[in-house]
């Protein structure tokens, strides 16, 4: 699938948008090659956790200290607690991106995503995030959220 350039929107601040979907492949070490138009604009290094409905989900320094500080204005609120706090924050892995456009996906993150070392992979941008699926989840989250669309 071809390259596709994220896309800048200005409003008040610039804001980095991720889209398109790709099709990659893990190494036998778990490393995983981004698009590069995903390189050109996440920086060199991005923060990996577990993303809804079972993908790994990667986010720009900038998302994630965004996120990070509503967490944490949240739990002072005692909108949630510290127990997902705690868990959100454990869950998060700092990866740098190599040269060759590559980032290592933790084991775990792997395994609550089922992708295994050297499998197939769909690596998607989501508007604010880069999204890497199992292909087969994948397949059946874009029925989903194609159904929604045409209703």
């Amino acid at each position: 699938m071809g390259e596709r350039p994220s896309v800048v929107l200005r409003q008040g601040a610039i804001r980095t948008v991720f889209v398109g979907v790709y099709e990659r492949q893990l190494d036998e070490r778990g490393r995983v090659a981004l698009p590069t138009s995903f390189r050109s604009t996440i920086g060199e290094q991005c923060y990996l956790t577990y993303g809804d409905d079972g993908c790994v989900r990667i986010m720009s320094a900038d998302v994630f200290h965004a996120e990070a500080q509503e967490m944490i204005d949240r739990v002072k609120a005692g909108e949630i607690s510290r127990a997902k706090q705690r868990v959100f924050a454990s869950s998060v892995v700092v990866a740098g991106i190599d040269k060759q456009g590559r980032i290592l996906l933790d084991p775990r993150l792997r395994t609550h995503a089922a992708i295994e070392p050297q499998a197939p992979v769909t690596v998607l941008g989501a508007l604010d995030r880069i999204e890497i699926w199992e292909p087969k989840r994948y397949e059946q989250q874009e029925t989903v959220g194609l159904q929604e669309m045409t209703q």
